[in-house]
């Protein structure tokens, strides 16, 4: 039996962590430094039907506790994607989440319409809420109505499950939440970054070319950890949840908070071996707190 295993919509995860798209690139790098076949699953970087090349420079400023960024969703375009980064990824044992983006509810369909036919690709995130984006993005993420239709869309043409990803810049997180689990979804993904700005004391301007830009790492785990818990409440749908991970403890906060999965965005870029310690140290800390498995800890959730 492995303890660590996870069963939700598309995917069979031999652990619960993986990387949150947008902090992994499509695993090139990563894989100098060990073995992707450990990971969960990898949330791959998001893609669009034609390339990117995103936000101005500078578009990443650190914080005390986290970063800014506002790369403005840059990547290479879905032809590209498929015919190169699929195929490489194919090499690993390991459930791709391919991550779509767009600015109109037709790029959406497009990219969710074809993606899925990588054999390796087993669901779809939709990123209805990057805040760096002047065209779709979090257009598509605040509006429980708009986030339903384009829900519908996508569920109508694609291959695999869909997952949504949740924006936490929202008066209240829980009717876009209800809105899309209606619309067909088979699962959440939460949460994107929180809306920031950074200023210089010598130009007095925004360091960040954008002017604003999305804060991660630490510094959100707690908002985090209240919306997963304040969306688990009224939805029955699995959440793979993100938010400033670190540690193996913040691991099992995310999963006694109401998520099925967790990824691990902005560490990533400081240490790139941050998913498999946490694999690895997973099953002691378990073992520590009297958790058998994690289908258990669930469970326990569900007859709290």
């Amino acid at each position: 039996m492995n303890r660590l295993a996870v069963e939700i919509p598309g995917l069979s995860l031999k652990n619960p962590i993986m990387p949150a798209s947008g902090c992994f690139g499509f695993g090139k790098e990563y894989s100098k430094f060990y073995d992707l076949n450990k990971l969960g699953a990898i949330m791959a970087k998001a893609v669009t039907p034609e390339p990117r090349y995103g936000n101005a420079t500078p578009r990443v400023a650190e914080t005390p506790s986290g970063m800014l960024n506002a790369i403005g969703l840059q990547n290479p375009g879905l032809d590209h994607v498929m015919a190169n980064e699929m195929p490489w990824l194919e090499r690993f044992d390991t459930p791709i989440i391919a991550n779509v983006a767009g600015a109109s509810e037709e790029d959406y369909v497009k990219v969710c319409a074809r993606i899925g036919d990588a054999p390796n690709v087993k669901a779809i995130e939709l990123n209805i809420s990057c805040p760096n984006v002047k065209h779709g993005g979090i257009a598509f993420g605040t509006d429980p109505e708009v986030a339903y239709q384009l829900t519908k869309a996508v569920k109508a043409v694609a291959s695999v499950p869909i997952y949504v990803k949740l924006s936490p810049n929202v008066t209240d997180i829980v009717p876009i939440a209800k809105a899309i689990e209606e619309a067909g979804a088979d699962g959440l993904t939460m949460i994107n970054t929180l809306l920031g700005m950074r200023l210089d004391l010598k130009t007095r301007k925004p360091i960040l070319a954008n002017g604003t830009g999305g804060l991660s790492g630490p510094s959100i785990k707690p908002v985090a950890i209240r919306l997963i818990h304040q969306v688990r409440a009224v939805s029955n749908i699995p959440i793979i949840g993100m938010g400033g991970v670190q540690t193996v403890d913040d691991v099992l906060e995310f999963l006694i908070a109401g998520a099925d999965a967790v990824a691990v965005g902005t560490l990533n870029f400081t240490e790139p071996y941050i998913c498999p310690n946490l694999i690895d140290a997973l099953p002691a800390r378990m073992d520590e707190l009297g958790i058998t498995t994690l289908a258990d800890l669930k469970k326990e959730r569900t007859n709290a």
